[in-house]
C-alpha cells in the first residue's frame, strides 16, 4: 500500500484557505497513486492556544463545513485523514476525520489532549482500506503506551499520528529527541508502521500561537517501519509531501505467539495494576 502525508501549513481560523490546501494535497496524493493521505492535527481549523478562538473555528461532523470537506473527497480517490476542532454539543474535541469518496467513515478524538478546553477522547476505532487495518492517534497520544497498544490489539498494521508542533527554541532539541524515541518505541512494541504526520509553521502570525509566538513548527514528518527505521522523512522548516510503499502483508513480529506488547500486557497487567495502586503518585 502506498501511503502519504501533506506537511502543509494551516492558517488559524481561515477555513476556506485550509480547505483549498486540503484539496491541493488530495490531488497531489491522487497523482502519486497513494491509497491513504494524512494532514496535520487540526488542519482545517488551525490549532489556536485559547478557547475563544478555538470555539470560533470549530464545527460539527454534521455541519455545512464538513459537507464541503466531504464534497472535496468525493472528487479524489485517496482515503484521507484530516484534523479539525470539533464542536460536539457544548464540548470541544481535537478530532481527526477519516473520509473516502464523499463518505465520513468515522472520527478519532485525541485521548491525551492537553489544551484545557478540549475534552479527552476515549474511543479507539480501527478502520480498513484495501484490506489493510489502520488506526489514528493525535500528537501527544503517541507518547503513551496504551493508545497504540489498543489499536494494534484491534488489528491495526498502520498508525497515523497527525501532529501540530510549535515548540519554543529552548525546548526544540529535547522535543525532537523525545518524540523520535517515543515513535520508535510504539513501532517496535506493536510491530506497526507509524506515521508522524506533522505540520510546519512558516508565518507565526498565522499559527494561532499567541502565548509563545516565537515557537517553531519544524516539520520532520516521517513514515517509520515496524523495526523503528525511518522509511521516508520530510524536509524540515518547509512544506513538503512525502509518500512510501509499505508492505503490510507480513504479519507482526511475535514472541510466544503474540506481539511484544500483547504478551507483555497479558503477563504483567495485574502486576502493573498492583504496582500502580501503591505508587507514590496514586496517593496524590
Amino acid at each position: 500500500m502506498r501511503i502519504a502525508h501533506c506537511q502543509f501549513e494551516s492558517w488559524c481560523g481561515e477555513f476556506d484557505h485550509n480547505l483549498q490546501r486540503f484539496e491541493e494535497g488530495l490531488k497531489k496524493a491522487g497523482e502519486e497513486r497513494a491509497a491513504v493521505v494524512s494532514f496535520p492535527e487540526c488542519f482545517l481549523t488551525g490549532y489556536p492556544d485559547n478557547e475563544p478562538e478555538a470555539r470560533r473555528g470549530a464545527f460539527a461532523v454534521d455541519s455545512e463545513k464538513m459537507a464541503r470537506v466531504l464534497d472535496i473527497t468525493s472528487r479524489h480517490e485517496p482515503l484521507t485523514i484530516v484534523g479539525f476542532n470539533e464542536a460536539r454539543g457544548t464540548d470541544l474535541y481535537n478530532t481527526a476525520a477519516v473520509a473516502h469518496r464523499g463518505h465520513l467513515l468515522g472520527v478519532y478524538s485525541k485521548c491525551a489532549a492537553y489544551m484545557p478546553f478540549h475534552k479527552q477522547g476515549r474511543t479507539f476505532p480501527v478502520f480498513e482500506h484495501q484490506g489493510v487495518k489502520f488506526g489514528v492517534l493525535i500528537c501527544a497520544d503517541g507518547g503513551y503506551i496504551e493508545p497504540a497498544r489498543i489499536l494494534a490489539l484491534k488489528g491495526a498494521r498502520l498508525i497515523f499520528a497527525p501532529h501540530f508542533n510549535a515548540i519554543t527554541p529552548a525546548g526544540l532539541l529535547s522535543h525532537f529527541a523525545k518524540v523520535r524515541s517515543d515513535h520508535i518505541a510504539r513501532a517496535v512494541e506493536n510491530s506497526v508502521y507509524f506515521v508522524r504526520a506533522n505540520n510546519v509553521v512558516l508565518d507565526a502570525r498565522k499559527s494561532g500561537m499567541t502565548r509563545h509566538p516565537e515557537s517553531i513548527g519544524y516539520g520532520d514528518s516521517y513514515i517509520m517501519d515496524p523495526g523503528g527505521e525511518i522509511v521516508v522523512r520530510s524536509r524540515r522548516l518547509e512544506e513538503d509531501f512525502i509518500f512510501a510503499d509499505v508492505d503490510t502483508t507480513k504479519g507482526p513480529d511475535k514472541a510466544w505467539g503474540l506481539s511484544k506488547s500483547a504478551w507483555s500486557h497479558r503477563e504483567f497487567h495485574t502486576l502493573l495494576a498492583e504496582a500502580a495502586a501503591t505508587a507514590p503518585e496514586a496517593n496524590h
